[in-house]
């Protein structure tokens, strides 16, 4: 194998680590969406708490990871592949909308630095869900491109 090859393999198993990553985040993050849905109706308990906390870390840490790493990748310029950036150009203002979604819920139920409010978690989670859905949608498009080869 030349060297140029190598280099082609060698992004494709970056790419490839990125995508496993990614999706393992967003399979956490979905299963604990569940669970804090799940436990509805909500009733201040210690078993809450520790829920929406670890949804909420989970939550950030997937919706930083889309940012940082994967468009983070393309923006970088460590992504040359046309069809994969001009998909991402033309997802990223909804993705950035998903996202701004996910901080907002995270800035509402995150227990580290106020007291919660239950009022309105279930209409929350619904609209979080949502995003959710769109994001996952707009990221599935994404993915696609970047296995495409």
């Amino acid at each position: 194998m030349n060297s140029q090859e190598g280099r082609v393999e060698e992004r494709r198993t970056v790419t490839q680590d990125l995508i496993d990553k990614l999706l393992a985040e967003r399979q956490e993050v979905l299963v604990l969406f569940c669970e804090v849905a799940g436990l509805e109706p909500y009733h201040r308990s210690a078993s809450l708490d520790q829920q929406l906390q670890a949804f909420c870390q989970v939550l950030i840490d997937y919706t930083a990871f889309g940012h940082f790493e994967v468009f983070g990748r393309i923006s970088n310029g460590s992504e040359r592949r046309s069809a994969v950036i001009r998909i991402a150009e033309n997802i990223y203002p909804d993705f950035v909308k998903a996202s701004e979604a996910a901080v907002n819920f995270n800035d509402a139920y995150d227990l580290s630095d106020h007291q919660l409010e239950l009022n309105h978690l279930a209409d929350d989670l619904s609209r979080l869900g949502e995003e959710l859905a769109v994001r996952i949608e707009l990221e599935d498009q994404l993915l696609s491109a970047m296995l495409d080869r």
